[in-house]
């Protein structure tokens, strides 16, 4: 009896472990974000990882560059769509999510933060701390393609501005 407890609890201990290397797994394959640059492991609460049907696979630091992704490769059809857990950082499926869009945390490559948790309770417990709305994966990526223009134009503004930061007086 006591042998099958401890066999028990040794399946449960690789299980847990597979499923830990599994979720990172997408960051040693893309450490860091094709179309911003961004350490996808430093941003892993906001990360996306993209399956295609075609057997491809991408990974990026956010639902905004996911958007450029999606629409740079309109002929491609995504198969799987995960996205890390805020609380977690572990990947979920972005469609089964639960979305908070908006409020007071500044959000990644975006004005308007878009986050995702796996469970409804953290999700409603973020809107009571931080305010924003509840939404879909539909809702999420909608308003991440309204923001492209205003995100765009933000991120330019930064970079000009750390890059001006970094010139030489004269």
């Amino acid at each position: 009896m006591r042998r099958r407890y401890v066999i028990v609890a040794i399946l449960a201990l690789c299980l847990s472990i597979t499923g830990i290397a599994l979720s990172q797994g997408d960051i040693n394959k893309y450490p860091s974000c094709k179309y911003c640059g961004m350490d996808r492991e430093k941003f892993a609460h906001s990360r996306i990882f993209i399956q295609y049907q075609n057997g491809t696979t991408e990974g990026t630091c956010s639902l905004h560059c996911a958007a450029i992704e999606f629409a740079s490769n309109i002929d491609r059809t995504p198969s799987q769509i995960n996205v890390g857990d805020y609380n977690t950082r572990n990947l979920i499926d972005a469609e089964k999510a639960f979305w908070v869009i908006g409020g007071s945390k500044m959000g990644v490559m975006t004005k308007r933060a878009k986050w995702a948790f796996e469970k409804k309770e953290d999700a409603e417990k973020f809107t009571r701390e931080n305010g924003g709305e509840l939404a879909t994966f539909e809702q999420a990526i909608q308003a991440a393609y309204q923001g492209m223009y205003e995100d765009t134009k933000m991120i330019r503004d930064r970079r000009k501005m750390r890059k001006m930061d970094k010139e030489p007086k004269q």
